[in-house]
C-alpha cells in the first residue's frame, strides 16, 4: 500500500475539516478554556497534543496484537503518560515560560478525549503508518481551533499577537480600549461556538 494512498490521505486530511475532532465531535474543548488567552501557549499546546497523539497512535498500533484486551486501556494510559512526561520535561528545559503558562494542562493531556478516542477507535485496529497519520491529522485539527481562539482572544483582549504589539498606539490615543472580556475563559466557548457555526454553514452537507 502506498504511503500516500487515498485511505492514508483521508486519515491525515479529514480531521482538518470534515471530521475535525473539536467542531464535529466537540472534544478537547477544555483546553480552549484554559490555554487560549494568549496565542503562544495555544500554539505550544496544539503542537504538544499533535506530537503525543501521533506517537502514541504509532506505538499502540505497533504493539496492538500483543496487548491483552482486558488491560488495553491501562497500556494506552501508560504509553500516553510516558510521552506526556517527555514533552513536559522538554518544555521545562527549552520553553520554561510557556511551560509555566500551561501549568498543569500539559499533564492533563493524558485524559484528552481526542487522544484516547483515536487510540481506541483507530490505532487498535489499524497499521502503524495510517495510525501515525491519523494522530497527526487529529492533533493538527485540534491545534487549528486552539490557534484560532488564541489569535482572536489575544488580539482583541490584549492588542498583541505572540506578545508583540499589533494594534498601534494611535488607536489607543483616539479612545480604543482592549476588550477585557476576551481574557475571560467564557469567551473561548463563545468563539468556539462561532467557529462551529461557521464550519457547519460552510460545509452544508454535514447538517
Amino acid at each position: 500500500m502506498s504511503i500516500l494512498s487515498k485511505a492514508n490521505k483521508e486519515a491525515l486530511v479529514n480531521p482538518l475539516n470534515l471530521n475535525n475532532p473539536v467542531v464535529m465531535q466537540v472534544l478537547g474543548i477544555c483546553s480552549a478554556l484554559a490555554v487560549t488567552a494568549k496565542l503562544e501557549p495555544a500554539i505550544v499546546m496544539g503542537l504538544s497534543v499533535t506530537i503525543i497523539t501521533a506517537f502514541s497512535n504509532l506505538i499502540i498500533s505497533l504493539i496492538r496484537k500483543s496487548i491483552p484486551n482486558r488491560i488495553r486501556i491501562i497500556v494506552q494510559l501508560v504509553v500516553v503518560a510516558a510521552l506526556v512526561t517527555i514533552v513536559s520535561q522538554v518544555l521545562k528545559a527549552f520553553a520554561y515560560d510557556v511551560s509555566v503558562q500551561l501549568s498543569v494542562y500539559v499533564g492533563l493531556i493524558i485524559t484528552n478525549c481526542i487522544l484516547m478516542g483515536r487510540l481506541e477507535a483507530f490505532a487498535m485496529m489499524n497499521k502503524p503508518w495510517p495510525s501515525f497519520l491519523d494522530g497527526i491529522g487529529n492533533g493538527i485539527g485540534y491545534a487549528l481551533i486552539l490557534i484560532i481562539v488564541g489569535f482572536v482572544r489575544e488580539l482583541l483582549g490584549s492588542g498583541t499577537l505572540l506578545n508583540f504589539q499589533v494594534i498601534p498606539q494611535w488607536c489607543y490615543d483616539h479612545g480604543y480600549v482592549n476588550n477585557g472580556m476576551m481574557t475571560m475563559p467564557a469567551m473561548s466557548l463563545i468563539i468556539v461556538g462561532c467557529v462551529i457555526w461557521a464550519h457547519r454553514a460552510y460545509n452544508k452537507e454535514l447538517n
